[in-house]
């Protein structure tokens, strides 16, 4: 019965704020779902999110990952994005 199944956690990625070329907008999605998918602790979401951003699109990202947090940063432009998976809210920002 389908009463009995889990139901599948939704993994459409909600955009709330961007300041990003499209092509590069598209390859974060990605990576946040993927981090989403593999991790459960938001500490690990936001290790793996930093790390292939630097190797992608160099060195200085930062990144932020959890379900309540306030934030006020400074960024280099065309590097910021902030969105939600579900209850998972993640900011991603390179600085110079």
């Amino acid at each position: 019965m389908s009463s009995f199944n889990e139901p599948k956690k939704d993994l459409t990625p909600i955009v709330k704020s961007v300041d990003m070329s499209e092509e590069m907008q598209t390859v974060v999605l990605e990576l946040a779902q993927t981090a989403v998918t593999k991790y459960t602790l938001e500490k690990d979401m936001a290790g793996f999110l930093k790390k292939e951003l630097d190797k992608l699109y160099g060195l200085n990202w930062h990144a932020v990952v959890g379900e309540k947090f306030g934030s006020y940063v400074t960024h280099e432009t065309k590097h910021f994005i902030y969105l939600c998976i579900g209850r998972t809210a993640i900011l991603l920002f390179k600085t110079a």
